[in-house]
């Protein structure tokens, strides 16, 4: 995957964003939690990652420069959270009430688990798969990988049944 350039423009909106909820995060929570390190290096779907014990951020540079402020006002909370929630209480379900109090009530953001970002930029080379209920089932290259070698099956959420691969 190529490199993707960040521009300084956004970099600085990421921290803009990211420096505002950490005011608030700290005066809400009376701490001085310090400034986590930004790096723009998260591949493929995911639109970013909070590595707890390196107090770090990962953001999709990709996502990122296709969504702009929308993927900001939504991403940085949402990874900011996460390692508030770890330093605040330890250990916790990832998405669990302490990650939802955090986003809800101390960072003033609704708690989304997941993205809605369009994904074709950032998607490797699909695999159909089909079930009884639904087809086609969409794959990644990486599934589709651990299906052939390491004999893994995935199952349909409807139906419950093994996906077959659409050659």
């Amino acid at each position: 995957m190529k490199s993707h350039r960040v521009p300084i423009a956004l970099q600085q909106l990421v921290m803009r964003v990211l420096r505002n909820k950490l005011i608030t995060a700290n005066n809400k929570l009376n701490k001085e939690f310090k400034e986590p390190l930004i790096n723009y290096q998260q591949k493929g779907s995911i639109a970013g990652s909070a590595y707890l014990q390196a107090w770090e951020i990962r953001i999709n540079p990709i996502l990122l420069i296709e969504n702009g402020e929308i993927f900001i006002n939504q991403v940085v909370p949402h990874e900011l959270a996460h390692l508030l929630v770890y330093q605040t209480f330890g250990k916790t379900a990832p998405h669990g009430k302490e990650w939802k109090w955090m986003m809800e009530t101390i960072l003033e953001v609704p708690p989304q688990r997941t993205h809605q970002f369009a994904l074709t930029s950032v998607r490797d080379q699909m695999f159909y798969y089909r079930c009884d209920c639904e087809s086609p089932h969409q794959l990644t290259a990486r599934r589709h990988n651990k299906i052939l070698n390491e004999k893994i099956k995935y199952m349909c959420k409807t139906c419950g049944q093994y996906l077959a691969w659409q050659e």
